[in-house]
């Protein structure tokens, strides 16, 4: 009676086994419709599908070293995409500390100030002239770099 319990129990733990052992092949037919099967279609391609999780164990399986290359692409787009933000960040912080200079330059312009500098060593004032010259060179200034035109 023993061998008999011990022969059942042997061939209960095997059954789910050889279940699992079968093979499932999908495919698609000329309509369109998708097939499942345990014998693989003559004249039409299949690919095989692990019972347990479900997905195909076609060709499309990568290797070990094609997932590492993947992955390193990956990380080389996602890191030339954060260097590429922060120097976007740093061109906007140059345009805004461009505006803000340009900004303040003209206020001083437009108050008739007279506006003095050094040359070779002495100090002179600007002419009228100069004075607008320079009051169109910070209205370029502003106008490229804070996106808006300067006011005045």
């Amino acid at each position: 009676m023993n061998r008999k319990t011990l022969t059942l129990a042997v061939l209960l733990a095997a059954t789910p086994a050889m279940t699992f052992a079968a093979s499932v092949y999908k495919w698609t037919d000329e309509d369109g419709v998708t097939h499942f099967g345990d014998r693989q279609p003559t004249g039409q391609q299949a690919e095989s599908v692990n019972v347990r999780t479900g997905k195909s164990s076609g060709g499309n399986r990568m290797s070990p070293q094609e997932q590492l290359e993947q992955l390193e692409t990956r990380e080389a787009k996602e890191s030339e995409k954060r260097q590429e933000s922060a120097v976007e960040e740093a061109r906007r912080k140059q345009r805004e500390a461009n505006c803000e200079t340009a900004r303040t330059n003209l206020k001083l312009i437009q108050q008739n100030s007279r506006i003095r500098i050094e040359e070779e060593g002495e100090l002179r004032y600007l002419t009228p002239e100069e004075i607008e010259e320079q009051k169109q060179q910070f209205e370029k200034i502003a106008e490229e770099n804070c996106g808006e035109p300067a006011e005045g």
